[in-house]
């Protein structure tokens, strides 16, 4: 794992604040996308992007966020699913980007990959939850690119660490026991 020459924190753990780490964010959902453009030549990605909302049980996890990504809420005009808290299609859209396909990448523990897409999704819509969830899985974030899964009893130490201690021994706690 790097720093993030920006924030000093792990890349990509100081999104969304730090501009650097946001954009690593993105890029882990971009680059899905620009393989499954690829296979459809010269295609109009706003139409591509309306097929994959239209059926996202169909395609990977990735395609499926980049897509929302290139589309606008009819409601509040934000990009589908990053719109206010109680905007009806961001909050429903959303739920539906979980019925996409999760593949783990090859090498990491089964599991990865899902905490991977739901560490993604909140971090890349911060405004839904609350400030030490944001924490959590920003934090967590670089563990989970280099391919490690924390195990459940970690996973609640951690929570119960950073719920009594803060953030400061709550990021310790993960960085020495996840990463070592």
């Amino acid at each position: 794992m790097d720093r993030c020459a920006d924030c000093g924190h792990f890349a990509p753990a100081g999104a969304p604040e730090c501009g650097v780490c946001a954009a690593q964010v993105d890029e882990v959902v971009e680059q899905g996308w620009r393989a499954f453009v690829a296979d459809w030549d010269d295609a109009d990605e706003v139409e591509l992007a309306r097929m994959v909302a239209d059926e996202p049980d169909r395609h990977e996890w990735r395609v499926v966020d980049a897509a929302y990504d290139r589309l606008r809420c009819p409601d509040c005009g934000e990009r589908l699913t990053r719109g206010p808290v109680g905007c009806g299609p961001c909050n429903l859209n959303h739920g539906f980007r979980f019925s996409a396909i999760e593949i783990d990448r090859p090498g990491v523990p089964p599991g990865n990959e899902h905490g991977l897409r739901v560490n993604v999704a909140v971090v890349r819509r911060p405004h839904w939850t609350s400030a030490n969830e944001l924490l959590a899985r920003r934090l967590a974030l670089p563990i989970l690119l280099a391919g490690q899964l924390p195990d459940t009893a970690r996973a609640q130490a951690a929570a119960a660490i950073l719920r009594t201690r803060g953030r400061e021994a709550y990021e310790d706690y993960i960085y020495r026991e996840w990463v070592s």
